[in-house]
């Protein structure tokens, strides 16, 4: 299949569109429907050309446009139907062919299989190149829809949110049977003989029998035998199943849950044996969700981090990461700094204290980017601290709270010890404060250039500017709670990193769309009164 680019803008209303048999009162509300501002602002600003990799050079039967085909990703997601229903809605309803310009098409160019091959295309890419071609459009059509809105691009909120993986919790008994089950379905399918006593594992009703009709005294020596069942499989398991995927996951299993004995048997892992931790098989129906625990709550699956700047007009997610859950907001905002590089003008990005690092601040003051943190984790320092002045690299104390330079100053580790003379620090105000090492002529007190920087942090805090910089950064703490209750993220229809990363994507610009769509229809509203007074 080779690809061809779709001309939108050379369309024409053939005779027979179907927009040419509306009645003048039904034109008027698609008018007023979410396809009116998708056909006109959102389909022919999709850039193709990047998709181009996913199709041959050769020439051959012409892709499905590839407008279309985003296109109708998008829409699924905003509207909440699945693939058949928008594939049904696009051949009946005239919303679906007005937003995708296929009003003139005599046959619908999606079948019941595009969607899927084309989300497959564009994961396969991405597992080979590290390029997210759907995430780039989809941040793009978002800046466009921010530039539009007219809001603040130059001021931006940050936070990260739990994606749960569409997979069941799972008992180490469940979980080592589950890949012994599997790969002796494959065994028997690709020989047709396995032993008898690995027989069961391919009957129907032998999982319920294993892992449900179980007292607990029963649950050591049911994981005992599915273990010795486990190494008679893996032993007759040769270098063809090298490929397999069932193959690996019981290997992983085994070396993650068990230890071998010098006999050749196996036994359960103990926390003694260590080894046991977040990135450890959850389910073998998606291999790299990953475990973690967050404000009391157990996750199984990924995170995702948004970036939203605001304005009057409303909000738009102009950027979102995903990765393993495993992965901390401290090095999401690293990534982020990294991929905006350098700005022109200053950008303030608000986030919560989990975020900034010192590697992260020198990254963002290199980048001409300022980071704000709403709350600070760890200890609070002492107010007077701020007083201090160091040089430039931290390494000496310039001068003291009390205006005072030091005799001398030595440092190690980012502590820097200075000397006063004694006669200073007896008559300076904030000896009470500062407590000293008082020796026979000189007064000695330890600080880091760390430990001034967060009081003068402390301080910021109490300021007016900082209260309305927090107040501005709760508003994006609405999205995880709008992801999961409207577009559901925590059960997408996929698994695995990539394909959720796709879905998430869409759910993210669907989310834009929304607010993109009232913002469009109150200025067509006060439009209309404009033309009426």
């Amino acid at each position: 299949m080779s690809f061809v680019a779709n001309d939108t803008g050379s369309e024409q209303l053939s005779l027979f569109d179907s927009f040419n048999t509306l009645t003048e009162r039904e034109k008027k509300f698609l008018d007023k429907s979410w396809a009116k501002y998708f056909a006109e602002n959102i389909f022919p600003k999709i850039d193709e050309q990047p998709y181009a990799v996913l199709y041959s050079k050769k020439d051959s039967r012409p892709n499905t446009p590839v407008n279309i085909q985003v296109g109708a990703l998008l829409i699924k997601e905003f509207t909440n139907l699945s693939d058949d229903e928008i594939l049904t809605a696009l051949m009946f309803d005239i919303r679906f062919q007005y937003a995708l310009h296929t009003t003139s098409y005599i046959e619908q160019p999606l079948n019941d299989r595009t969607l899927g091959r084309f989300r497959e295309r564009c994961a396969t890419y991405e597992r080979e190149t590290g390029i997210d071609l759907l995430r780039t459009t989809i941040t793009s059509l978002s800046g466009e829809m921010a530039e539009m809105m007219k809001l603040d691009l130059s001021l931006r909120r940050m936070d990260s949110m739990m994606v749960a993986s569409n997979i069941k919790r799972m008992s180490r008994l469940e979980l080592l049977y589950t890949c012994v089950a599997n790969l002796a379905r494959e065994f028997l399918k690709n020989t047709g003989e396995i032993p008898e006593g690995l027989l069961h594992y391919t009957e129907k009703d032998d999982r319920n029998r294993v892992i449900y009709h179980n007292k607990s005294d029963e649950t050591a020596d049911k994981v005992t035998t599915v273990l010795e069942d486990a190494k008679t499989l893996k032993n007759l398991c040769g270098a063809e199943y090298d490929e397999s995927s069932n193959y690996q996951l019981l290997l992983r299993v085994l070396k993650e849950q068990a230890v071998e004995r010098e006999d050749g048997t196996f036994q359960l892992r103990t926390k003694e044996d260590g080894g046991m931790n977040a990135e450890i098989l959850q389910n073998p129906a998606d291999p790299e969700a990953t475990f973690r625990e967050k404000a009391g709550k157990q996750n199984r699956g990924y995170v995702a981090n948004v970036t939203e700047v605001s304005g009057e007009n409303g909000s738009i997610v102009t950027d979102y990461q995903y990765e393993q859950n495993t992965y901390s907001d401290s090095q999401f905002l690293k990534d982020a700094l990294e991929t905006m590089g350098e700005q022109r003008e200053t950008v303030t990005i608000v986030t919560d204290g989990a975020y900034p690092s010192e590697a992260a601040r020198k990254l963002a003051e290199r980048n001409n980017i300022h980071l704000e943190a709403t709350n600070l984790t760890g200890r609070k320092a002492e107010d007077f601290l701020a007083g201090f002045e160091f040089n430039e690299s931290g390494t000496r104390v310039i001068k003291c709270p009390g205006g005072h330079s030091p005799k001398s100053c030595c440092c190690s580790n980012g502590q820097c010890t200075a000397s006063f003379h004694k006669s200073q620090c007896e008559a300076c105000p904030h000896m009470g404060q500062c407590h000293p090492k008082v020796n026979k002529r000189t007064c000695r007190k330890t600080v880091s250039l760390k430990s001034k920087q967060r009081a003068e942090q402390q301080r910021h805090r109490s300021s007016e500017e900082f209260k309305k910089i927090s107040a501005f950064r709760n508003g994006v703490e609405t999205i995880p709670s709008i992801l999961r209750r409207k577009y559901h993220v925590d059960r997408m229809p996929v698994r695995g990193k990539v394909r959720t990363k796709l879905f998430f994507g869409c759910k993210i610009w669907a989310l834009n769309f929304k607010k993109f769509c009232k913002y469009m229809q109150d200025g067509d509203v006060y439009a209309q009164n404009a033309v009426i007074a």
